[in-house]
């Protein structure tokens, strides 16, 4: 694509991967459907049986720590992210985070440019980086990103930034700059070839199918949410323009990639404590 930079070959992301896409239900099974030769294995409740309501609390708040072993719940020690509870005989709470559901204000780590990294792409991250500290805010990135005609808006950009330094600190070193960079680039390519009319928007049936080219298989009901939230019409015009291509596939991408990690046999499935489903979602609401 003219005025980008080439990636190194094999480099960034947006190529698609071999085989299946991800969430693609297997051949000739319906969508959404149990694996074959797997049962849900429920006990029968008579028509009509008493529940309890959805909403009322058990004995201990939804997410609460558990108390130690043979102890009760003691309501009046709530949860204290900085004083985890100790483990004794045996007991519950809440543990440090899973791998890779660390602190999203962790601080980033300094980088350098990887080996080979276009010329073009170092000179760009060093104008934006005025003083020379090694990192990028949020706004001098929009800043340069915006001298190759990628214009932006802040939370596309806090995105940008999360996904690829996996922190909310909103800064950018090199390494993570170049793999964003060219990232967008391979994007910029799959919103073009699917953008067919040339209008500069794509409509449902091209994102579901832009989508797949990257390797995500969503079901009509997700396709039309995101339609639905990233059409600045409000779902008018049931198209998105590039700006809110990106952040839709950061989202699809960033959500499946957290997904995977609970999921290694691609089953479709996967088990997420409260925490962790919290520290998965929260940061794409909050960019």
């Amino acid at each position: 694509m003219s005025g980008y930079p080439h990636p190194p070959p094999g480099s960034g992301y947006g190529s698609a991967p071999p085989g299946q896409a991800y969430g693609a239900p297997p051949q000739g099974q319906p969508y959404g459907a149990p694996p074959q030769g797997q049962h849900q294995h429920q006990t029968a409740q008579p028509y009509g049986a008493p529940s309890a309501p959805y909403g009322v609390p058990s004995s201990a708040p939804y997410g609460a720590p558990a108390a130690p072993y043979g102890a009760s719940y003691a309501p009046d020690k709530p949860y204290n992210p900085d004083k985890p509870h100790k483990n004794q005989g045996g007991g519950g709470g809440y543990l440090a985070p899973a791998p890779g559901y660390g602190s999203p204000f962790a601080a980033l780590v300094p980088s350098v440019f990887p080996p080979g990294t276009d010329p073009n792409v170092i000179a760009c991250f060093q104008l934006a980086d005025q003083d020379g500290s090694g990192f990028i805010d949020d706004k001098e990135m929009q800043r340069a990103l915006s001298s190759y005609n990628q214009s932006f808006s802040l939370r596309t950009v806090h995105l940008l930034m999360y996904l690829f330094t996996q922190t909310n600190t909103r800064k950018i070193g090199p390494k993570e700059f170049a793999a964003l960079f060219y990232s967008l680039q391979s994007w910029r390519g799959v919103f073009e070839r699917f953008d067919r009319d040339r209008s500069g928007f794509i409509d449902a049936n091209e994102l579901r199918d832009a989508l797949l080219s990257l390797g995500f298989a969503v079901s009509p009901v997700v396709l039309e949410l995101l339609v639905s939230k990233f059409d600045k019409t409000g779902g008018k015009k049931r198209a998105i323009e590039y700006d809110n291509f990106i952040e839709c596939c950061l989202t699809v991408k960033g959500l499946t990639e957290k997904f995977k990690e609970k999921d290694k046999a691609y089953t479709g499935m996967g088990t997420f404590s409260y925490e962790e489903f919290m520290l998965t979602v929260l940061p794409f609401l909050i960019a």
